[in-house]
C-alpha cells in the first residue's frame, strides 16, 4: 500500500528518531508537533520493535505501522535528526526538504573508520582500568584486549549469528585470554581486565534509560527495554562464567588478589581517557566533542566531590549536574542537550557494579572487592533517576 506524499516526510522522521535511540516517549512527542505543525491530526506510539502512526483526516483514517529493530544510541545521528525536526517544527523547512535531509544523515551515519574504532574500544578499556585502578601489565593487556573487541564488533554487523552471541562470544573470549597471561603475568588483575574489556557492553547507560522511559509512564516500552538489558548483562556474564569454569582447572582463581601501584594522578587521568574513546563509538559530532568530554569530567568530579555524603546523594547531585551543564551547553551550541546529557551520565551508570554484584552471586566472591554491591546498585540507579525526575527532564523535547 502506496504511502500518502503529505505523511510520508512524518513516518521517515519517526523511523529516523527510532533508530538512532531516542527514547520512545520523546519520539512520540517529536512527531506530535511536528504533525501539528503541518496541521495533520496524528496519534502515534513507539515500542522497541515496531511504530504505530494513526493518521485522521474528516472522516478518514490512515493507519501505518512499521516494524525496525531496535533503535541504537547514535548522538551524531540523534543530534543531526534533532536539528531537522526542530526545523519542522519552527517551519524553516517544509516536508519535502525532509526526506532528503534524513538521506543525508543516514549516509553519514554509515562511514566507518575502523582503525579510530579499535582504537576508542581499546582506549576505553585502558580508562576504565585506570579509574577503578590497576597495575601497568593489567593496563597494557585491558588495552590490547579493548582491542580485540572491535573485530568482533564488525563481524556482528555482517552476520545474524554472530549479533546474537556477541556479548558471549567476547566475554569468553576475553576471560580465556586474560586468564592464560596470568601464568606468564602473576600480577596480572584478571577480574578488573576482564570487566574493563568488556565494559563498553555493559548496559548500565541502557539500563537507566529503560528506567526513565519506565518512570515517564511509558511501560512497555521501557518495561521490555529493561528486560532487554539484563538479557545482554547475563549474556556477557554467561561468557565469562563459562570461560572461569573451563580455566579452574588450571588457574587457582581463589587465590587472585587485586594489585594497584600505579600512582594515583595516572588513576586520574583515565577519566578524561575514557570519555573521549567514547567519542568515535557514539559517533558524536565533531563540533559537539569537546563540551561532551567537559560534561562527562565535570560530572565525574562533582560525584566524587560529594561521595563522603553517600552513593545515593553523590549520584543525585552528579545528575542534576549533567542535566544542568547539558542545559547550558544546549544554549550556548543549538545542539540537543540529549548529546551532552548522555556522555555525562554515562559516568555514573552501575553497569560495571551490576556485573560485580552478579559476580558475588555466581562466584561467592565479587570480581573487585566490594562491601554492599547491590545496595551501591540500587542507591546508584535511584540516585540518577531521582536526579533525572527533580531536574524535570521527563517528558520534554
Amino acid at each position: 500500500m502506496k504511502i500518502p506524499d503529505k505523511y510520508k516526510h512524518i513516518i521517515e522522521l519517526g523511523k529516523a528518531l527510532h533508530i538512532y535511540g531516542v527514547p520512545s516517549y520523546k519520539i512520540q512527542s517529536y512527531l506530535t508537533k511536528v504533525s501539528k505543525t503541518e496541521g495533520i491530526n496524528g496519534v502515534f506510539m513507539d515500542l522497541p520493535t515496531w511504530i504505530n502512526y494513526v493518521f485522521y483526516e474528516d472522516d478518514q483514517t490512515y493507519n501505518y505501522i512499521e516494524c525496525i529493530p531496535p533503535g541504537i544510541l547514535n548522538l551524531g545521528g540523534l543530534s543531526s535528526v534533532d536539528e531537522v525536526t526542530n526545523k519542522v517544527i519552527s517551519k524553516e523547512i517544509d516536508s519535502s526538504e525532509v526526506i532528503h535531509e534524513l538521506k543525508l544523515i543516514n549516509d553519514e551515519t554509515k562511514k566507518t573508520n575502523h582503525f579510530i574504532l579499535t582504537l576508542s574500544y581499546a582506549l576505553a578499556s585502558a580508562g576504565f582500568s585506570l579509574m577503578i585502578g590497576t597495575n601497568w601489565i593489567s593496563l597494557i593487556v585491558a588495552l590490547l584486549l579493548g582491542a580485540l573487541i572491535y573485530p568482533f564488533v564488525y563481524i556482528s554487523t555482517k552476520s545474524n549469528y554472530f549479533e546474537t552471541i556477541l556479548e558471549s562470544l567476547t566475554s569468553f573470549a576475553v576471560t580465556i585470554i586474560a586468564s592464560l597471561l596470568h601464568l606468564v603475568f602473576p600480577d596480572l588483575n584478571v577480574g578488573i581486565t576482564i570487566l574493563s574489556a568488556i565494559i563498553i557492553f555493559i548496559p548500565g547507560l541502557s539500563i537507566t534509560t529503560s528506567l526513565e522511559e519506565i518512570t515517564s509512564k511509558n511501560l512497555v516500552s521501557g518495561g521490555a527495554k529493561l528486560f532487554d538489558s539484563i538479557i545482554t548483562l547475563f549474556k556477557q556474564f554467561f561468557g565469562v562464567l563459562l570461560g572461569l569454569a573451563l580455566m579452574s582447572s588450571i588457574i587457582d582463581f581463589k587465590q587472585l588478589v587485586h594489585i594497584s601501584d600505579l600512582p594515583q594522578w595516572i588513576m586520574f587521568c583515565g577519566i578524561p581517557l575514557f570519555s573521549m574513546s567514547l567519542l568515535p563509538i557514539f559517533q558524536v559530532r565533531k563540533k559537539d566533542m569537546f563540551l561532551g568530554v567537559v560534561t562527562a569530567v565535570l560530572v565525574f568530579f562533582l560525584t566524587v566531590l560529594f561521595s563522603g555524603y553517600g552513593v545515593l546523594f553523590s549520584t543525585f547531585i552528579g545528575t542534576i549536574a549533567a542535566v544542568a551543564i547539558s542545559n547550558l551547553f544546549n544554549r550556548i551550541t543549538k545542539t540537543p542537550k540529549t548529546v551532552y546529557l548522555m556522555q555525562g551520565i554515562v559516568m555514573l551508570v552501575p553497569g560495571s557494579k551490576s556485573f560485580m554484584g552478579l559476580s558475588n552471586s555466581f562466584l561467592n566472591s565479587s570480581i573487585i572487592i566490594a562491601g554492599n554491591i547491590y545496595e551501591q546498585v540500587a542507591f546508584t540507579l535511584m540516585g540518577i533517576i531521582g536526579g533525572l525526575l527533580f531536574s524535570g527532564v521527563f517528558r520534554k523535547r
